[in-house]
């Protein structure tokens, strides 16, 4: 039965789970439906909220060395085979999973100590938009080779103003793999300043 985090919590992925080095790595978002506005508020042709999930795979002190250890719509495998992105979802729209990233821990290089998944508003400033506007927002680890829901970590939180959101971490501990649900919303416009955190 999949563990519900809350936010800060941390979970053994591979300790207990002997075996374990497929995951599926599922994160989904809804826009949130315009609140008043009378009848006409319908028609109005707002852009749709294109978010964007991205991994970044850092070292230790949390240093991310080569912008090729970033894995996004732009650059959908690292080259270890390690981490595979399968693509960008421009709308949110549907039910389940909006975006998936497949991780191999078996093959993820022995110098990345962390891997962070953040989830940001494609042009969110030109837009207008912010992580305010998205409701049921989620991720959720599954092992692969069992299609069984291992964690899930609803993001609930009031996200106005936010354009990036710090959904969790997979990372190394004592030899095994644990993961964290960090919920953190930020400012950042984009992917460039994301990655200018870690570098």
């Amino acid at each position: 039965m999949a563990i519900n985090l809350q936010k800060g919590q941390k979970v053994d992925l591979t300790k207990g789970n002997e075996g374990l080095t497929d995951l599926l790595v599922g994160l989904g978002w809804d826009a949130a439906k315009p609140s008043g506005g009378g009848l006409f508020s319908a028609f109005k042709s707002a852009p749709s909220i294109d978010c964007d999930a991205s991994v970044l795979m850092l070292e230790a002190g949390d240093k991310l060395v080569t912008e090729k250890d970033v894995v996004y719509f732009g650059n959908l495998a690292h080259k270890s085979g390690s981490i595979k992105h399968m693509g960008d979802n421009l709308t949110g729209d549907g039910d389940g999973d909006d975006e998936q990233i497949f991780i191999d821990l078996s093959k993820v290089p022995a110098n990345i100590e962390k891997i962070v998944f953040v989830v940001n508003i494609y042009k969110a400033s030109d837009r207008k938009q912010h992580f305010g506007m998205i409701k049921n927002a989620f991720i959720r680890i599954l092992d692969n080779k069992k299609k069984t829901e291992l964690l899930r970590f609803n993001l609930s939180d009031n996200y106005t103003d936010k354009t990036a959101l710090f959904t969790g971490e997979v990372y190394r501990y004592n030899g095994e793999w644990k993961f964290t649900a960090v919920g953190e919303g930020t400012a950042d416009k984009g992917l460039k300043e994301i990655i200018q955190r870690y570098l």
